[in-house]
Protein backbone atom coordinates (compact mmCIF):
# COMPACT_ATOMS: atom_id res chain seq x y z
CA UNK A 1 0.00 0.00 0.00
CA UNK A 2 1.54 3.39 -1.04
CA UNK A 3 1.37 5.89 2.02
CA UNK A 4 0.88 9.29 0.44
CA UNK A 5 3.17 11.90 1.83
CA UNK A 6 1.94 15.51 2.79
CA UNK A 7 3.92 18.53 4.36
CA UNK A 8 2.56 21.26 6.64
CA UNK A 9 4.35 24.08 6.74
CA UNK A 10 3.98 25.66 10.26
CA UNK A 11 3.53 23.57 13.34
CA UNK A 12 1.62 26.56 15.18
CA UNK A 13 -2.50 26.48 16.03
CA UNK A 14 -3.87 25.65 12.32
CA UNK A 15 -0.75 23.42 11.01
CA UNK A 16 -0.66 20.89 14.51
CA UNK A 17 -3.87 20.52 14.58
CA UNK A 18 -3.79 19.27 10.71
CA UNK A 19 -0.58 17.59 11.24
CA UNK A 20 -2.21 15.38 13.76
CA UNK A 21 -5.53 14.61 12.31
CA UNK A 22 -3.53 13.57 8.64
CA UNK A 23 -1.52 10.85 10.84
CA UNK A 24 -4.95 9.76 12.12
CA UNK A 25 -6.07 9.90 8.85
CA UNK A 26 -2.81 7.70 7.31
CA UNK A 27 -1.00 9.67 5.80
CA UNK A 28 3.09 10.39 6.26
CA UNK A 29 3.23 13.81 7.35
CA UNK A 30 6.22 16.25 7.49
CA UNK A 31 5.84 19.01 10.39
CA UNK A 32 7.81 21.55 8.90
CA UNK A 33 8.44 24.73 11.03
CA UNK A 34 11.51 27.36 11.00
CA UNK A 35 11.27 27.32 14.91
CA UNK A 36 14.07 25.20 16.12
CA UNK A 37 13.07 25.46 19.94
CA UNK A 38 9.44 24.16 18.56
CA UNK A 39 10.10 21.95 16.39
CA UNK A 40 11.90 20.58 19.22
CA UNK A 41 9.67 20.68 22.22
CA UNK A 42 6.99 19.01 19.46
CA UNK A 43 9.44 15.86 19.23
CA UNK A 44 10.15 15.89 22.86
CA UNK A 45 6.08 14.80 22.82
CA UNK A 46 4.91 18.21 24.89
CA UNK A 47 2.22 19.87 22.89
CA UNK A 48 1.98 24.05 23.63
CA UNK A 49 -1.33 24.25 21.63
CA UNK A 50 -4.28 23.12 24.19
CA UNK A 51 -6.25 21.46 21.67
CA UNK A 52 -3.73 19.41 21.22
CA UNK A 53 -3.04 16.97 24.20
CA UNK A 54 0.27 15.38 25.00
CA UNK A 55 -0.88 11.74 24.56
CA UNK A 56 -2.30 12.75 20.75
CA UNK A 57 1.00 14.11 20.15
CA UNK A 58 2.94 11.16 21.66
CA UNK A 59 0.07 8.48 19.67
CA UNK A 60 1.45 10.72 16.53
CA UNK A 61 4.66 10.37 16.84
CA UNK A 62 4.77 6.56 17.89
CA UNK A 63 3.05 6.07 14.65
CA UNK A 64 6.35 6.65 12.95
CA UNK A 65 4.55 8.40 10.20
CA UNK A 66 4.79 11.92 11.90
CA UNK A 67 8.06 13.26 11.07
CA UNK A 68 9.38 16.85 12.35
CA UNK A 69 11.88 19.30 10.76
CA UNK A 70 13.45 22.33 10.26
CA UNK A 71 14.43 21.65 6.58
CA UNK A 72 13.01 22.28 3.61
CA UNK A 73 14.93 19.07 1.88
CA UNK A 74 12.43 16.94 4.09
CA UNK A 75 9.69 17.74 1.71
CA UNK A 76 11.30 16.07 -1.50
CA UNK A 77 9.05 13.65 -2.96
CA UNK A 78 5.33 15.19 -1.48
CA UNK A 79 2.36 14.39 -2.75
CA UNK A 80 0.32 17.42 -1.36
CA UNK A 81 2.17 20.73 0.62
CA UNK A 82 -0.28 22.89 3.04
CA UNK A 83 1.02 26.22 4.03
CA UNK A 84 -0.66 27.44 7.64
CA UNK A 85 2.27 30.44 7.85
CA UNK A 86 1.05 33.54 9.28
CA UNK A 87 0.17 36.74 7.76
CA UNK A 88 0.19 39.88 9.90
CA UNK A 89 -0.17 43.85 9.29
CA UNK A 90 2.90 45.87 9.38
CA UNK A 91 1.79 49.50 9.43
CA UNK A 92 -1.62 48.58 8.12
CA UNK A 93 -0.47 46.66 4.88
CA UNK A 94 -0.77 42.96 4.64
CA UNK A 95 2.85 41.25 5.16
CA UNK A 96 2.59 38.17 3.00
CA UNK A 97 6.70 37.37 3.46
CA UNK A 98 6.14 34.20 4.86
CA UNK A 99 4.15 32.96 2.24
CA UNK A 100 6.76 34.11 -0.05
CA UNK A 101 9.52 32.33 2.06
CA UNK A 102 7.15 28.92 1.86
CA UNK A 103 6.37 29.29 -1.66
CA UNK A 104 10.39 29.91 -2.77
CA UNK A 105 11.59 27.06 -0.17
CA UNK A 106 8.97 24.30 -1.81
CA UNK A 107 9.02 25.32 -4.64
CA UNK A 108 12.13 23.28 -5.85
CA UNK A 109 9.74 20.13 -4.25
CA UNK A 110 6.96 20.60 -6.35
CA UNK A 111 7.07 17.73 -8.71
CA UNK A 112 4.25 16.68 -11.69
CA UNK A 113 0.87 15.78 -10.25
CA UNK A 114 1.49 17.00 -6.48
CA UNK A 115 -0.78 19.15 -5.04
CA UNK A 116 -0.21 22.73 -3.25
CA UNK A 117 -2.85 24.25 -0.62
CA UNK A 118 -2.48 27.37 1.04
CA UNK A 119 -4.79 27.73 4.30
CA UNK A 120 -3.00 30.89 5.03
CA UNK A 121 -5.72 34.01 5.60
CA UNK A 122 -5.66 36.57 2.72
CA UNK A 123 -6.70 38.91 0.20
CA UNK A 124 -8.32 37.57 -2.92
CA UNK A 125 -6.12 36.80 -5.57
CA UNK A 126 -3.00 35.63 -3.66
CA UNK A 127 -3.08 31.81 -4.18
CA UNK A 128 -3.38 32.57 -8.32
CA UNK A 129 -0.98 36.04 -8.52
CA UNK A 130 1.15 35.34 -5.62
CA UNK A 131 1.71 31.90 -4.25
CA UNK A 132 1.24 30.31 -8.29
CA UNK A 133 4.10 32.13 -9.47
CA UNK A 134 6.67 31.65 -6.87
CA UNK A 135 6.18 27.72 -7.00
CA UNK A 136 6.00 28.03 -11.36
CA UNK A 137 9.39 29.89 -10.68
CA UNK A 138 10.81 27.82 -8.49
CA UNK A 139 9.87 24.19 -9.91
CA UNK A 140 9.75 24.72 -14.07
CA UNK A 141 6.67 23.76 -13.81
CA UNK A 142 2.77 24.76 -14.82
CA UNK A 143 -0.25 25.20 -12.66
CA UNK A 144 -3.08 23.87 -13.90
CA UNK A 145 -1.36 21.49 -15.88
CA UNK A 146 1.25 20.10 -14.07
CA UNK A 147 0.82 20.73 -10.67
CA UNK A 148 -2.03 20.82 -8.61
CA UNK A 149 -2.83 24.37 -6.38
CA UNK A 150 -5.82 25.09 -4.34
CA UNK A 151 -6.82 27.02 -1.37
CA UNK A 152 -8.55 26.42 1.82
CA UNK A 153 -9.27 29.13 4.65
CA UNK A 154 -8.23 27.19 8.13
CA UNK A 155 -11.56 27.63 10.93
CA UNK A 156 -9.86 26.56 13.66
CA UNK A 157 -11.25 28.08 16.91
CA UNK A 158 -8.81 27.43 19.80
CA UNK A 159 -10.22 25.96 22.74
CA UNK A 160 -13.38 25.07 21.15
CA UNK A 161 -14.53 21.61 22.53
CA UNK A 162 -17.50 21.37 20.23
CA UNK A 163 -16.30 22.47 16.88
CA UNK A 164 -13.14 21.31 15.94
CA UNK A 165 -10.95 20.53 12.80
CA UNK A 166 -12.51 17.32 11.70
CA UNK A 167 -16.57 18.40 12.33
CA UNK A 168 -15.88 21.95 10.80
CA UNK A 169 -17.40 22.03 7.65
CA UNK A 170 -13.93 22.95 5.19
CA UNK A 171 -14.71 25.25 2.31
CA UNK A 172 -12.27 24.12 -0.80
CA UNK A 173 -11.02 25.50 -3.91
CA UNK A 174 -9.02 24.80 -6.40
CA UNK A 175 -7.15 27.28 -9.93
CA UNK A 176 -8.96 24.28 -12.12
CA UNK A 177 -11.69 21.32 -11.71
CA UNK A 178 -8.62 18.70 -11.41
CA UNK A 179 -7.02 20.99 -8.41
CA UNK A 180 -10.53 21.16 -7.15
CA UNK A 181 -10.94 17.64 -7.05
CA UNK A 182 -7.38 17.02 -5.84
CA UNK A 183 -8.13 19.38 -2.48
CA UNK A 184 -11.59 18.13 -2.08
CA UNK A 185 -10.47 14.73 -2.45
CA UNK A 186 -7.90 15.41 0.17
CA UNK A 187 -9.80 17.11 2.88
CA UNK A 188 -12.31 14.52 2.51
CA UNK A 189 -9.96 12.50 4.40
CA UNK A 190 -9.43 14.77 6.89
CA UNK A 191 -12.81 16.39 7.91
CA UNK A 192 -16.35 15.24 7.88
CA UNK A 193 -17.38 17.76 5.44
CA UNK A 194 -16.05 20.10 2.48
CA UNK A 195 -17.87 22.91 0.63
CA UNK A 196 -16.24 23.26 -2.61
CA UNK A 197 -16.13 26.57 -4.35
CA UNK A 198 -15.92 28.02 -7.88
CA UNK A 199 -12.50 29.79 -7.39
CA UNK A 200 -9.79 30.52 -5.01
CA UNK A 201 -10.79 34.09 -5.26
CA UNK A 202 -14.26 33.23 -3.65
CA UNK A 203 -12.47 30.60 -0.97
CA UNK A 204 -10.30 33.50 0.12
CA UNK A 205 -13.09 35.70 0.10
CA UNK A 206 -15.67 33.26 2.27
CA UNK A 207 -12.37 33.89 5.42
CA UNK A 208 -12.13 37.26 5.41
CA UNK A 209 -16.05 37.56 5.67
CA UNK A 210 -16.23 35.18 8.64
CA UNK A 211 -14.48 37.34 10.61
CA UNK A 212 -15.24 40.86 8.81
CA UNK A 213 -18.52 39.80 10.51
CA UNK A 214 -17.88 38.96 13.72
CA UNK A 215 -15.32 42.38 13.50
CA UNK A 216 -18.16 44.06 12.76
CA UNK A 217 -20.93 42.82 15.48
CA UNK A 218 -18.37 42.65 18.05
CA UNK A 219 -17.76 46.53 17.60
CA UNK A 220 -21.45 47.64 17.72
CA UNK A 221 -21.58 45.59 20.64
CA UNK A 222 -18.58 47.23 22.51
CA UNK A 223 -19.73 50.59 21.56
CA UNK A 224 -23.18 49.76 22.59
CA UNK A 225 -21.25 49.02 26.02
CA UNK A 226 -19.60 52.13 26.44
CA UNK A 227 -23.16 54.54 25.83
CA UNK A 228 -25.11 52.08 27.77
CA UNK A 229 -22.37 52.88 30.65
CA UNK A 230 -22.98 56.47 30.25
CA UNK A 231 -26.73 56.25 29.89
CA UNK A 232 -26.47 54.14 33.15
CA UNK A 233 -28.13 50.86 31.22
CA UNK A 234 -27.57 47.46 32.32
CA UNK A 235 -26.20 46.60 28.49
CA UNK A 236 -25.69 42.97 29.52
CA UNK A 237 -29.28 42.21 30.80
CA UNK A 238 -30.67 44.42 27.21
CA UNK A 239 -28.00 41.81 25.14
CA UNK A 240 -29.71 38.07 27.29
CA UNK A 241 -32.97 39.79 26.89
CA UNK A 242 -32.39 40.59 23.35
CA UNK A 243 -31.34 37.31 23.12
CA UNK A 244 -34.45 35.32 24.08
CA UNK A 245 -35.99 36.21 20.53
CA UNK A 246 -35.79 32.75 18.39
CA UNK A 247 -35.32 34.85 15.31
CA UNK A 248 -33.56 38.11 13.16
CA UNK A 249 -30.95 38.60 16.25
CA UNK A 250 -27.91 36.68 17.38
CA UNK A 251 -26.24 37.25 20.44
CA UNK A 252 -22.98 39.19 20.69
CA UNK A 253 -20.81 40.43 23.79
CA UNK A 254 -18.81 43.27 24.38
CA UNK A 255 -15.11 42.62 25.80
CA UNK A 256 -12.04 44.83 26.54
CA UNK A 257 -10.98 44.85 22.31
CA UNK A 258 -10.26 41.86 20.17
CA UNK A 259 -7.18 39.92 19.73
CA UNK A 260 -5.57 36.46 18.24
CA UNK A 261 -4.29 36.47 14.30
CA UNK A 262 -8.14 36.91 12.78
CA UNK A 263 -10.43 39.63 14.31
CA UNK A 264 -7.72 42.15 14.29
CA UNK A 265 -6.00 41.54 11.23
CA UNK A 266 -8.59 39.79 8.63
CA UNK A 267 -11.01 42.26 8.02
CA UNK A 268 -8.24 45.29 7.42
CA UNK A 269 -6.92 42.78 4.54
CA UNK A 270 -10.10 42.84 3.01
CA UNK A 271 -10.48 46.84 3.74
CA UNK A 272 -7.22 47.35 2.11
CA UNK A 273 -7.61 45.25 -1.00
CA UNK A 274 -10.47 47.40 -1.56
CA UNK A 275 -8.73 50.91 -1.54
CA UNK A 276 -5.92 49.68 -3.74
CA UNK A 277 -7.91 48.07 -5.80
CA UNK A 278 -11.26 50.41 -6.27
CA UNK A 279 -9.70 53.55 -4.26
CA UNK A 280 -12.76 53.28 -2.07
CA UNK A 281 -13.01 53.02 1.64
CA UNK A 282 -14.83 49.83 3.10
CA UNK A 283 -16.06 52.38 5.85
CA UNK A 284 -17.66 49.52 8.13
CA UNK A 285 -14.50 47.40 8.48
CA UNK A 286 -12.78 50.71 9.01
CA UNK A 287 -15.48 51.81 11.46
CA UNK A 288 -14.94 48.69 13.59
CA UNK A 289 -11.65 47.83 13.83
CA UNK A 290 -10.86 51.45 15.39
CA UNK A 291 -13.93 50.84 18.06
CA UNK A 292 -12.57 47.90 19.20
CA UNK A 293 -8.73 49.25 18.82
CA UNK A 294 -10.27 51.39 21.71
CA UNK A 295 -11.87 49.34 23.79
CA UNK A 296 -8.48 48.72 25.92
CA UNK A 297 -7.67 52.63 26.75
CA UNK A 298 -11.98 52.44 27.81
CA UNK A 299 -11.03 49.85 30.04
CA UNK A 300 -7.71 51.57 31.59
CA UNK A 301 -9.96 54.76 31.96
CA UNK A 302 -12.97 52.60 33.94
CA UNK A 303 -10.10 50.89 36.17
CA UNK A 304 -9.12 54.39 36.86
CA UNK A 305 -12.20 55.99 37.29
CA UNK A 306 -12.98 53.35 40.34
CA UNK A 307 -9.84 53.13 41.85
CA UNK A 308 -10.46 56.88 42.45
CA UNK A 309 -13.86 56.05 43.72
CA UNK A 310 -11.61 53.89 46.11
CA UNK A 311 -9.82 56.24 47.00
CA UNK A 312 -6.31 54.93 45.32
CA UNK A 313 -4.19 56.32 42.21
CA UNK A 314 -3.46 53.76 39.87
CA UNK A 315 0.31 54.87 40.16
CA UNK A 316 1.31 52.65 42.81
CA UNK A 317 -1.77 50.74 42.79
CA UNK A 318 -1.68 47.07 42.58
CA UNK A 319 -3.99 45.50 40.21
CA UNK A 320 -4.23 41.63 39.58
CA UNK A 321 -5.61 40.68 35.89
CA UNK A 322 -7.24 37.68 35.33
CA UNK A 323 -6.17 36.44 32.01
CA UNK A 324 -4.07 37.76 29.68
CA UNK A 325 -4.66 35.47 26.65
CA UNK A 326 -6.92 36.84 23.73
CA UNK A 327 -9.42 33.98 24.31
CA UNK A 328 -10.87 31.75 27.09
CA UNK A 329 -9.34 28.40 27.49
CA UNK A 330 -6.05 29.14 25.53
CA UNK A 331 -2.82 30.66 26.13
CA UNK A 332 -3.09 32.44 22.41
CA UNK A 333 -1.49 36.02 23.55
CA UNK A 334 -1.42 37.16 19.71
CA UNK A 335 -2.51 40.94 19.92
CA UNK A 336 -4.48 40.21 23.21
CA UNK A 337 -6.29 43.47 24.30
CA UNK A 338 -4.94 42.41 27.83
CA UNK A 339 -1.44 42.74 26.83
CA UNK A 340 -2.16 46.20 25.40
CA UNK A 341 -4.09 46.81 29.29
CA UNK A 342 -1.37 45.77 31.01
CA UNK A 343 1.32 48.00 29.16
CA UNK A 344 -1.06 50.82 29.57
CA UNK A 345 -1.04 50.43 33.17
CA UNK A 346 2.30 49.88 33.74
CA UNK A 347 2.91 53.34 31.97
CA UNK A 348 0.67 54.46 34.51
CA UNK A 349 2.42 53.50 37.56
CA UNK A 350 0.57 50.34 38.46
CA UNK A 351 2.17 46.86 39.37
CA UNK A 352 0.64 44.63 37.54
CA UNK A 353 0.26 40.79 38.57
CA UNK A 354 -1.72 38.07 36.46
CA UNK A 355 -3.32 34.97 36.74
CA UNK A 356 -3.11 33.32 33.57
CA UNK A 357 -2.93 29.70 33.68
CA UNK A 358 -2.34 28.39 30.25
CA UNK A 359 -0.22 31.29 28.72
CA UNK A 360 3.42 29.85 28.31
CA UNK A 361 6.08 32.29 30.38
CA UNK A 362 8.09 33.42 27.91
CA UNK A 363 5.27 35.31 26.27
CA UNK A 364 3.78 37.01 29.08
CA UNK A 365 4.99 41.03 29.44
CA UNK A 366 7.74 42.26 31.11
CA UNK A 367 7.04 43.09 34.66
CA UNK A 368 4.02 40.78 35.11
CA UNK A 369 4.37 38.41 37.98
CA UNK A 370 2.34 35.31 37.34
CA UNK A 371 0.38 33.98 40.64
CA UNK A 372 -2.26 31.59 41.69
CA UNK A 373 -5.64 33.01 42.11
CA UNK A 374 -5.65 32.99 45.59
CA UNK A 375 -7.23 34.96 49.01
CA UNK A 376 -4.39 36.29 49.73
CA UNK A 377 -3.59 37.98 46.24
CA UNK A 378 -7.21 38.90 46.04
CA UNK A 379 -6.94 41.02 49.07
CA UNK A 380 -3.57 42.30 48.18
CA UNK A 381 -4.82 43.70 45.29
CA UNK A 382 -6.36 47.40 45.39
CA UNK A 383 -8.13 46.22 41.95
CA UNK A 384 -9.32 42.77 40.34
CA UNK A 385 -9.64 43.33 36.52
CA UNK A 386 -11.42 40.17 34.92
CA UNK A 387 -10.00 40.30 31.03
CA UNK A 388 -10.50 36.61 29.80
CA UNK A 389 -12.90 34.64 31.80
CA UNK A 390 -11.00 31.59 31.56
CA UNK A 391 -13.47 28.43 32.96
CA UNK A 392 -12.00 26.67 36.27
CA UNK A 393 -10.96 29.88 37.98
CA UNK A 394 -13.51 30.67 41.01
CA UNK A 395 -14.87 34.10 40.33
CA UNK A 396 -17.58 33.37 43.53
CA UNK A 397 -14.51 33.63 45.45
CA UNK A 398 -12.89 37.12 43.81
CA UNK A 399 -16.69 38.38 44.00
CA UNK A 400 -16.46 37.37 47.61
CA UNK A 401 -13.32 38.25 48.52
CA UNK A 402 -11.99 41.19 46.24
CA UNK A 403 -12.29 45.16 47.70
CA UNK A 404 -13.00 46.38 43.95
CA UNK A 405 -13.40 44.53 40.75
CA UNK A 406 -13.85 45.45 37.10
CA UNK A 407 -15.40 42.65 35.37
CA UNK A 408 -14.91 42.89 30.98
CA UNK A 409 -16.66 39.53 31.08
CA UNK A 410 -19.06 39.80 33.08
CA UNK A 411 -18.61 36.83 35.35
CA UNK A 412 -18.77 38.73 38.76
CA UNK A 413 -21.51 39.64 40.29
CA UNK A 414 -21.82 41.66 43.62
CA UNK A 415 -21.68 45.60 45.46
CA UNK A 416 -17.76 45.77 44.59
CA UNK A 417 -18.00 44.33 40.95
CA UNK A 418 -18.09 46.87 38.34
CA UNK A 419 -19.13 45.50 34.77
CA UNK A 420 -18.03 46.61 31.64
Amino acid sequence: MNIEKLVVIGQGYVGLPLAMRAVEAGFDVVGLDLDESRVKQLAAGESFVEDISAARLSRALSTGRYHLTTEYADAAGFDFCVITVPTPLRDGTPDLSYIEQAGVAVGPYVRSGCTVILESTTYPGTTEELLRGLLESASGLQSPGDFHLGYSPERIDPGNPTWRLENTPKVVSGVDAAALGRVDGFYRRIVERTVPVDSTRVAELTKLIENTFRQVNIALINELAVLSHELGIDVWQAIDAAATKPFGFMSFRPGPGVGGHCLPIDPCYLSWQVKRTLGRQFRFVELASDVNHEMPEHVVQRIMAGLNRHGRPVNKSRLLLLGLAYKKNTGDMRDSPAIDITRRLQVLGAEVRAVEPYAEPHHVPDGVAIVDLTERELRAADAVVVVTDHDGLDYDLVARTARYVFDARNRCGGDNVERL
